[in-house]
């Protein structure tokens, strides 16, 4: 079936979606202003989660034009507006950071998650020779703004944090077992949200407990190449 045949019906999605996230702002606006917040807060979840399916079917829209670099331009404008750091630390551990935190929900796609890392991987390693971490750890590190103590801590079994898991293996493992790779999880304050996620070798584990203590706030410095 021709591609273009579906775009009236993404659009269509897409205008139904929007729409729907008119009404949720506005029952977000009525519950605040009633003083009532946690109706608030479960509307701004609603909200969160209508969004997230907007923005998925607003990435796919352009690719049912037809045209042959949609896909290349939306992952352009992706990696513009969503700018993930990749790359090693002095002590050659590799890196990533996200600025945003994860996970985000307990359920649903995660595909928003590949959308983003996906490509950025892509392209980091594009002219690279390849890494391989046999037996590491792989951690991921969720950093809180400081400002917003109220926020709530995130749980970390979720969909999302497997599909970065599988990502960075494809990259940087000969497969992410439990036999060449274990899991660690902690939580960070800072100046802004994000999480960061490194593949360090299970040696070297002892001296990133050391050293995260004292990461700057910014995040620790990354270089382009394995040194």
């Amino acid at each position: 079936m021709d591609s273009t045949n579906s775009f009236p019906k993404v659009l269509s999605k897409i205008d139904v979606k929007v729409k729907r996230m008119s009404d949720q702002i506005a029952e977000a606006k009525w519950f605040y202003d009633a003083g009532n917040m946690n109706e608030a807060y479960e509307r701004a979840l609603k909200l969160e989660e209508t969004s997230e399916k907007t923005v998925l079917l607003t990435r796919a829209l352009p690719v049912y034009t037809g045209n042959p670099s949609a896909m290349q331009e939306v992952e352009r404008t992706i990696a513009l507006n969503i700018p993930v750091d990749i790359g090693f630390t002095v002590e050659n551990w590799f890196s990533i950071r996200f600025p945003l935190l994860l996970p985000k929900k307990p359920a649903g796609s995660a595909d928003y998650i590949r959308s983003i890392l996906y490509p950025a991987m892509q392209c980091f390693f594009q002219h690279k020779e390849p890494v391989r971490y046999d037996d590491c750890v792989l951690i991921f590190r969720h950093v809180y703004d400081r400002n917003r103590p109220e926020r709530e801590k995130r749980d970390h079994d979720n969909i999302e944090v497997n599909m970065v898991s599988d990502i960075v293996a494809l990259y940087t493992m000969p497969d992410d077992n439990p036999q060449v790779c274990s899991h660690f999880y902690c939580s960070a304050s800072g100046m802004q949200e994000r999480t960061e996620v490194y593949v360090v070798p299970k040696n070297d584990f002892p001296t990133w407990l050391v050293m995260e203590r004292i990461m700057p706030d910014e995040g620790v410095k990354l270089y382009e190449k394995h040194l």
